[in-house]
């Protein structure tokens, strides 16, 4: 089986050195009207090139834009939308990070591209693959407010949602996007509600060409869903494996999987770096249940959420397990009591 190693989202735009904060000195110059739209867009793209770098020096095998000009998952997507206002600040799950809440005041509209300047940016600039992130449209219903008749019932809102995506996910195919990923957290809150989600999944897999599709949870447990996310048209699932990591482990090995699965094993918003050994210990247990002639080892989550540095070692410690598992390396035994 081939291991892939890659990032899944964001990546730490402020570092501990001056250089490595010059994104947050031009917010505030933005902010203070010192600093044209197309200066501060410069600034955004040398932090992009600059992380992909880092991202690329790692060794790991695809990586991402770090999600640099994203204020948050939510508004950057919702409030590029028609008949969306963004408002006051809500926590994102159970992080200590925040997303701007958009406000549906009318039917959605897909105007032009949401991601597809960034994306193609980056894409020139990294020697490995770029996968391209949305957050997905189920997400972003569930955490917006209706505020139009438009959308009385739920199920309106997560389709509207759902096309106006299909519309980015069909840019960023002809873009040549060989990945893009679906992020859906909030299904893990709500699995009552899995057939509207499926429905809205189903129609961006209709347009992503002959891209791959992935769709990725985290921030929750996913054990109970496992069977059922099976069930979607999806090129690769990805899993957070830092909730009942034990459940989720028994249930791959217990149901299998015919899809390729993305094992978020590295927690990526805990500091704390793994031992090679205990991850090659889940990866021992795991990669026999599965089907496809690929995986791929990932962070839980995106990585915004740790220092640089630390965020940079645990991209490093992924391309460590994946050489001990390609050399054959077994994990250590546990000490005795």
């Amino acid at each position: 089986m081939k291991l892939i190693t890659t990032n899944i989202g964001s990546y730490p735009r402020v570092g501990e050195s001056r250089d490595h904060q010059r994104l947050r000195r031009a917010y505030g110059q933005r902010e203070r009207e010192e600093l044209s739209a197309i200066a501060f867009r410069d600034v955004e793209r040398s932090v992009t090139e600059e992380i992909i770098q880092e991202q690329v020096q790692s060794g790991i095998d695809h990586v991402t834009d770090g999600l640099i000009s994203w204020q948050d998952p939510i508004s950057h997507i919702a409030g590029r939308l028609g008949g969306v206002t963004i408002k006051g600040l809500l926590r994102f799950f159970d992080t200590n990070f925040y997303f701007r809440q958009p406000f549906v005041t009318g039917k959605l509209r897909w105007k032009e591209p949401l991601t597809l300047e960034a994306y193609t940016f980056a894409a020139s600039v990294s020697p490995k693959p770029v996968r391209a992130i949305l957050t997905g449209p189920y997400t972003l219903a569930k955490l917006s407010v209706v505020k139009t008749p438009a959308y009385k019932k739920f199920d309106k809102l997560v389709a509207a949602y759902a096309e106006c995506l299909s519309r980015e996910v069909s840019a960023l195919a002809k873009a040549g996007a060989p990945w893009i990923q679906i992020d859906e957290p909030a299904i893990l809150k709500n699995p009552r509600e899995f057939s509207i989600f499926k429905d809205a999944f189903s129609e961006l897999h209709a347009a992503k060409g002959s891209s791959e599709l992935a769709l990725t949870t985290y921030f929750g447990e996913s054990s109970s869903l496992y069977r059922k996310l099976h069930s979607l048209p999806a090129d690769a699932l990805g899993f957070d494996f830092t909730y009942s990591s034990q459940k989720l482990m028994e249930t791959i090995r217990s149901q299998g999987a015919d899809k390729s699965l993305g094992l978020g094993l590295v927690d990526g918003r805990n500091t704390r770096l793994e031992s090679e050994g205990e991850v090659l210990s889940k990866l021992e247990q795991i990669l026999p249940a599965l089907k496809a002639d690929r995986a791929f080892l990932n962070p839980s989550s995106g990585l915004e959420y740790l220092p640089r540095d630390k965020a940079l070692a645990k991209l490093k410690l992924l391309v460590r397990i994946r050489s001990a598992f390609q050399s054959g390396t077994k994990a250590p035994e546990p000490a005795l009591a």
